[in-house]
Order: structure tokens, then C-alpha cells, then sequence
């Protein structure tokens, strides 16, 4: 176990906060914020830490996620790189093998691109033929998906991307408490991590439990509880699937809601228990359906729940064209209304 592992299991057990005991151990925090917080436990507890990224010094990011940590851990630990993803991500690898944590930042999620063949050539790759003689722990943080309105190249969801690259981790948080945990066990770990952060949940708030709130990063959390429907989605579609299931349940259907977490692996059990019990799954995501998360956990419920299921899985999500302009991105990704439309046809079949 790596030193930086061995203080984050200490802190999960004894010392939640990277050894500070905050005044209020369950404050109400945007993701953000907890991201941030985060980030500082993991620096604090593991000098071998730092942070690489565009913008991320004095401003703190474009998103603010990094504000504040350069003047607590200094220019040499939270660097400010130049607009070159390729550089940074190569740089990081480097750093990577000469014994270092670094948390790389993807400014936007359409700005991976320049940097892809270092993630998935080299970064996924390397320690897996070495096995015995190297890890590669590194973190690249992504912004990713829509509902801010934002130009071309600012709305993107590449996790199948990712999730289709053996040798790479792929999570993403929907609440600001799993943020503020699962980033510090990215960072624990000693594989490569892809941390898919849906922006458009950096401000809601929510209640972070820094001492009992840790969840293992790899664990799929049933999110509400139901009977006659299984909805499955993951980042910023867990609030909408949320919603969808309020609705449903205002109007007599019951449905369960599992928020995936880990989209590379996936934690099947909780799913497929789901799935037996309600005999329903529709899955929803933002990306586009074809080839995609969602595929996946289609063929899978289909393949390994298939005499307990009464209707075929269905899923919603971003139609199969690039993201459109920010005007229409109302009707390119699902909301609850598209969400319920795929609960009746499940119901009706």
C-alpha cells in the first residue's frame, strides 16, 4: 500500500479532513466546494500530490474548484501549465513515474481531445505491461456535459470514450459528498483515473458527511427506493431521474433510482437486484446512445436478468448528432418529461 492509500485509509478511519477536525462535520456545500475541499485533504494528507492545469493557479480554475489551494501549497504544487493537454497529460505521466500524485485538469470536456492518445496509449497502457515495476497514479479531472448554455467544445460526454480503454478507472459523482470523497480515493488509487465532474451540479447544494460519509468510489448507490421501475443513470442525470421519479410517484408508479458512480467498473449487484425486483429498467444519459454507457448496462441487465424482466431495458438519451447550440440543448438532452415517456412504454409493454 502506497503512503498516500495508507493516509487515506487513516483518515477514513480516524481522521476525516486530512487530520483537521472541521467545526461542523456535515456543512451544506456545492460540489465545488467540496471538490475543493477535497483536493486540500488529499494535498495535505501526501506532499507527493499536486496540481497541473490550465487557469487553475490564481484564478482557481474556470469553475473556481482549485481556488484558494495555490496559495496554501504554493506555485510548485498547484501549477498553472500552458493551453497544450498533450503536454500536461505526458508531463503528468512523468511526474507519475518518478513517484508523484498529479491531479490533472481538463479546463473543458471537448478539450480532452488533444490529449486523448496520451490517456488511452500511454496512461491506460504502461502500467499494465510492467506491472511488477510501476503504477501510474494519475487523476484527470473533467468537466463534463450540458445545461450551462456554453459554446461548441464545452458540453461534451466522452465517458464511453474512456470507459471503452482498458487500464483506466472512469467515475463520476452526482452529489457533493460523493465528490468530496470519491476525489480523494481517485487520488489514493494507484491506477489512472478519469473523474467526470457534471458541471452543471458544481452549485446545487448538499450535505457532506466528513466523518461517516465515504463510500467506496467503485459502489453503485441506490438513490430512492421503488417497486415497478428501474431508472439508472450517473453525474447530473441522477437529479433528473430524481425528478422523473417524484413525478412518477405523484401520478401512482413506483420507481427506484440508481446512480451508477462508477461508470469503469461497474458495480452490477445493486442493478440487477433492482432489475429482478421491478422486471423494468430505462437507463438515461446525456451522451448519445449509440455505442455507449448506456448500451452497455442495456445488454448486460439483458444478458444476465433476462427471464425476471417483463419489458425489453429502454434507454433515453442525447440524440446522435454533436451537441448543438447552446439554444437547443433543451431538446438534445433528456429531461424528466422523455424520462417518464420511456417509464409508460416499459409499463404498457
Amino acid at each position: 500500500m502506497s503512503t498516500t492509500e495508507q493516509l487515506f485509509d487513516y483518515t477514513l478511519r480516524s481522521h476525516p479532513g486530512a487530520g483537521e477536525v472541521p467545526s461542523d462535520p456535515t456543512p451544506t456545500l456545492p460540489m465545488a466546494k467540496a471538490l475543493n475541499a477535497g483536493l486540500a485533504a488529499a494535498m495535505q494528507a501526501d506532499d507527493k500530490v499536486l496540481l497541473m492545469g490550465e487557469d487553475i493557479g490564481q484564478l482557481g480554475g474556470v469553475f473556481r474548484i482549485t481556488e484558494g489551494l495555490q496559495d496554501r501549497f504554493g506555485p510548485e504544487r498547484v501549477r498553472d501549465t500552458p493551453l497544450a493537454e498533450a503536454g500536461i497529460i505526458g508531463t503528468a505521466i512523468g511526474l507519475a513515474l518518478r513517484g508523484y500524485r498529479p491531479v490533472v485538469e481538463i479546463q473543458f470536456d471537448g478539450f480532452v481531445w488533444p490529449g486523448f492518445d496520451q490517456i488511452t496509449s500511454q496512461l491506460a497502457k504502461m502500467a499494465n505491461r510492467l506491472p511488477a515495476h510501476m503504477s501510474l497514479p494519475v487523476v484527470i479531472r473533467i468537466p463534463y456535459g450540458g445545461h450551462i448554455g456554453a459554446v461548441e467544445h464545452h458540453q461534451e460526454s466522452p465517458e464511453a470514450y474512456f470507459a471503452h480503454t482498458p487500464g483506466l478507472r472512469v467515475v463520476s459523482p452526482s452529489t457533493p459528498n460523493d465528490a468530496y470523497w470519491m476525489i480523494q480515493e481517485a487520488i489514493a488509487s494507484k491506477d489512472p483515473v478519469v473523474f467526470l465532474e457534471p458541471k452543471s451540479r458544481y452549485w446545487p447544494k448538499g450535505q457532506v458527511d466528513l466523518v461517516d460519509g465515504h463510500v467506496p468510489m467503485h459502489t453503485t448507490r441506490v438513490a430512492r427506493t421503488g417497486t415497478e421501475v428501474t431508472l439508472v443513470g450517473h453525474g447530473a442525470m441522477v437529479a433528473t431521474l430524481m425528478q422523473a421519479a417524484e413525478l412518477a410517484e405523484s401520478e401512482g408508479t413506483s420507481c427506484e433510482v440508481i446512480d451508477l458512480r462508477s461508470i469503469s467498473p461497474i458495480d452490477w449487484d445493486p442493478i440487477l437486484t433492482s432489475v429482478r425486483k421491478t422486471g423494468r429498467l430505462v437507463i438515461a444519459q446525456e451522451a448519445s446512445g449509440f455505442v455507449s454507457v448506456g448500451s452497455e448496462i442495456a445488454a448486460t441487465v439483458a444478458e444476465k436478468a433476462f427471464y425476471t424482466m417483463q419489458a425489453p431495458p429502454l434507454r433515453v438519451s442525447g440524440f446522435d448528432i454533436p451537441f448543438p447550440v447552446s439554444k437547443l440543448e433543451h431538446l438534445h438532452l433528456p429531461d424528466a418529461d422523455r424520462v417518464l415517456e420511456a417509464v409508460d412504454r416499459a409499463l404498457a409493454y
